[in-house]
């Protein structure tokens, strides 16, 4: 029987694997998505109930006053900030604006997993360089992997799933040696969790480079992942394209109001320490997976990195059975988040047991 073929690009698609979720009715602590193991602020559930009884309603396309608070959050004029159904979408409307088919998009691997299926989706090539040793990124070798075809870069800080935070020194080294006309996608979805004074200001670097986009969430620090909020930061003309292209009314008006709520003054501080919370808890985990004797990258994100190699899948199956769902990379390791602390000392015991068995 004949088919309705699907674009080559479609049909090589890796999936995109999320996070594993509890069986119904099973008791674990869920440790594989990044999420805020915190819930919504009572004034954010307070706007969403608000906006739920307004449903019947397009939300306004262009989110207009989300896309001000949001520039005012930043520090930039409301023109270069572009809003979207999460930060995934939003890398898929930045690919849409400047790649044509078969242009290459230069990212790192492993890095976030969503990266190969955006570009393929886009037409583009992908161009995949390997991680350092330590989980960082190898941008010397990013810029060397720049071709008369290269569109974009994609550059993961904190890089997930391994961590560590591109350094401002090494972001810098990375623009100078890349042609200006070439796009440099800086992907700070963990933003707020870090905590490294060398890490690199996006912001900062924005206003120096045109040829740099920035790439946020409300996902993580401000616990909206069920809402999917994220935006793009870039100068003018290059938000008028991404504008453009992305999907009309992309964020619900319950999603625009859970926002708008979050970024209020009050809310924000109470979010944020939340974060810093997170943070101290992410500190004592990280102090004692060391003291059992793991050696980890230097994680600036809301979760830890284990590189298991062949063991990870047999390692993430074990953990399942202790309660505690964890997501695996087949083939190169499992990376854990910062939950609860019930839930993390859970883990931490699991993980000793991981050691003493060898």
């Amino acid at each position: 029987m004949a088919r309705v073929p699907l674009r080559p690009a479609v049909e090589a698609l890796p999936p995109y694997v999320p996070g594993a979720r509890p069986d119904p009715g099973a008791r674990v602590w869920k440790l594989s998505s990044n999420e805020n193991p915190y819930g919504p602020l009572p004034s954010v559930v307070r706007a969403i109930a608000d906006a739920a009884a307004d449903t019947n309603r397009y939300p306004d396309m262009y989110a207009s006053e989300l896309v001000e608070a949001l520039a005012q959050h930043v520090g930039v004029p409301a023109d270069q900030v572009v809003v979207g159904n999460g930060s995934v979408a939003v890398l898929a409307h930045v690919l849409a604006a400047v790649v044509d088919a078969g242009d290459e998009v230069v990212f790192p691997w492993r890095s976030f997993e969503a990266y190969p299926i955006a570009v393929a989706v886009a037409g583009g090539v992908a161009v995949t360089v390997p991680l350092a040793d330590d989980g960082r990124l190898d941008l010397p070798a990013m810029a060397a992997a720049v071709t008369p075809r290269t569109r974009a870069l994609l550059v993961c800080t904190p890089n997930n799933p391994t961590g560590p935070a591109v350094r401002a020194d090494e972001l810098d080294a990375l623009l100078a040696a890349v042609p200006p006309h070439v796009l440099v996608v800086v992907d700070e979805a963990y933003l707020e969790f870090v905590r490294d004074p060398q890490a690199a200001d996006g912001v900062d670097v924005l206003r120096r480079h045109p040829n740099v986009a920035l790439l946020r969430t409300l996902s993580k620090a401000y616990g909206l992942a069920g809402l999917r909020v994220g935006y793009a930061v870039a100068e003018p003309r290059l938000a008028a394209g991404i504008r453009a292209v992305s999907t009309p009314f992309g964020v619900s008006h319950v999603a625009q109001q859970a926002a708008l709520a979050s970024l209020r003054p009050q809310a924000q501080a109470e979010l944020l320490d939340r974060v810093d919370a997170l943070v101290a808890e992410r500190a004592r985990v990280v102090a004692a997976l060391r003291e059992q004797g793991w050696d980890l990258p230097e994680s600036q994100a809301n979760f830890v990195w284990f590189p298991l190699g062949e063991a990870t899948m047999e390692r993430a199956a074990q953990a399942r059975e202790a309660g505690v769902l964890v997501r695996p990379f087949a083939g190169d390791g499992l990376r854990v988040s910062v939950g609860e602390v019930e839930a993390n000392d859970a883990f931490l015991a699991i993980a000793r047991g991981w050691r003493h068995a060898g």
